[in-house]
């Protein structure tokens, strides 16, 4: 086994982004994984994101698990049993306790909501709101184009658009936003096919329902648990108009930033592998291991 599979790494955020990268390093060889999410999570795409184990105790994702984890002690046995521990931690208070190698920022609030450079040997943000020297040591940028998945050794990342990605033409068309706070209340689920104007849910505030309808046809690629209490135009739902799209599986973007967070990680620690008497050495930087 390589040393760097003993690495403890922890995300801050379960959402499809933050399992993207999950997934990614989990099948690169580093199996000590850790997952802090909120006690409700507002996933939207949900059915790829390890943060529903919050509201299932076990979820999985193209065969890779993800449990939740009443206590950090309970955390090592997950590893044991093969499941990446998702622990109700929003703050970060157990990450003094932890003390992993390496932190990733993967909320995407697009603002610092709490990481500090000096929170472990190597710190991540993922998207902006952060800048390297500053807030973390390294950024993987999110914006859609060429830049895509890009780690960045200085300043920050490019600045939220506050338009949707681009698919099939369509961009804020494709969004479901909740028309007033309250609780967002459907019969629809993720898979399911609908067409333009369709109702897909309503908000429920003092006695008064708002309507959610589609502008768009399509397959609806994700959409909140119904009876989840959601802010005045928060995103509620995402209708992919190709209509045949795998609503089950994660997104070329999130294994484009989990890639970045890979090179991010093994740029700091790798170092070259040497061969000695035809056996192949892979040491790392111990110094960081003992930070």
């Amino acid at each position: 086994m390589y040393q760097y599979q003993r690495f403890a790494i922890l995300l801050r955020g379960g959402g499809d982004i933050a399992t993207g990268i999950a997934l990614r390093l989990y099948r690169s060889g580093f199996r000590r994984l850790i997952i802090l999410e909120t006690a409700r999570p507002l996933a939207v795409r949900r059915r790829v994101a390890f943060s529903e184990a919050v509201y299932e105790g076990l979820c999985t994702v193209e065969g890779i698990s993800a449990a939740l984890a009443a206590t950090p002690d309970e955390i090592a046995p997950l590893w044991d049993a093969g499941c990446i521990p998702v622990l109700v931690d929003p703050d970060g208070v157990s990450i003094p306790h932890l003390r992993p190698e390496v932190i990733i920022e993967a909320t995407l609030a697009k603002r610092n909501v709490g990481v500090r450079i000096t929170d472990a040997p190597l710190v991540i943000g993922v998207g902006p709101g952060f800048t390297v020297g500053k807030d973390v040591h390294r950024i993987v940028e999110t914006n859609r184009g060429h830049d895509l998945g890009r780690v960045l050794y200085s300043g920050s990342a490019e600045a939220d658009t506050g338009i949707p990605g681009d698919i099939a033409g369509m961009t804020t068309e494709r969004v479901l936003r909740a028309p007033q706070a309250g609780l967002f209340l459907t019969s629809h689920d993720i898979g399911d096919h609908v067409k333009a104007g369709d109702l897909i849910a309503t908000v429920e505030a003092d006695g008064h329902s708002a309507e959610v309808r589609t502008v768009i046809g399509g397959v609806i690629r994700g959409l909140l648990r119904s009876g989840t209490p959601v802010a005045d135009r928060v995103k509620v739902g995402d209708v992919d108009p190709r209509d045949n799209t795998a609503c089950h599986h994660v997104s070329d973007k999130a294994f484009a930033i989990g890639g970045g967070v890979l090179e991010a990680i093994l740029g700091r620690f790798n170092r070259p592998c040497l061969i000695r008497k035809g056996v192949l050495h892979c040491p790392v930087d111990k110094a960081a291991l003992s930070g």
